[in-house]
């Protein structure tokens, strides 16, 4: 893996970690995670086997550790390592029948809406879901807004990030993806 890559990734996941540690939570301590937005766009630069695992651990440490509902640390981790090897295959079977940002944008809805699923899973799983707090509310009042807000975020940011990578030679692009 290239130093450059590397530093990209963690500039995106330092960026995402702020982001996701200003906004507040506000059910039950869940709150939408702005971190998943900048995994995703790494995915979609850097897509490549040997970092997969390492973005989305590194994403899970550190949502795990900027979440603010309790018992939601080892959660992040395992959604963020499922999501991220999810999203970065349905990446490379989409990635060459779409352009880029179109792809980037219908698998930001799709990815944070599976990770908030495996998110609310883990937790319950776990026993760490807030009693009076169901999955179905969980999801209904923080999964589906993150989604539209992570979708919006992708969609202005990606296209952005796309060209400056394009233009600096940093991104690993495929001669035959479409771009976009």
């Amino acid at each position: 893996m290239k130093v450059q890559k590397l530093v990209l990734m963690a500039l995106f996941l330092g960026i995402g970690t702020i982001l996701h540690a200003v906004i507040p939570g506000f059910f039950f301590g869940m709150k939408p995670d702005m971190l998943l937005s900048m995994m995703f766009v790494c995915i979609f630069l850097f897509a490549d086997k040997g970092n997969i695992v390492i973005l989305g651990l590194a994403a899970g440490i550190l949502s795990g550790l900027t979440t603010t509902i309790p018992g939601g640390f080892l959660p992040n981790i395992i959604d963020k390592l499922i999501t991220s090897a999810v999203i970065f295959l349905l990446f490379a079977a989409l990635r060459h029948l779409l352009n880029r940002t179109l792809t980037a944008v219908i698998l930001a809805a799709a990815g944070t809406l599976i990770s908030g699923t495996i998110f609310l899973s883990a937790m319950t799983v776990l026993g760490a879901l807030p009693a009076k707090a169901s999955f179905i509310a969980l999801f209904d009042t923080v999964v589906l807004p993150a989604a539209a807000l992570n979708t919006i975020f992708v969609l202005i940011i990606f296209p952005i990030v796309l060209k400056i990578t394009d233009q600096s030679r940093l991104a690993s692009t495929t001669p035959t993806a479409k771009r976009g």
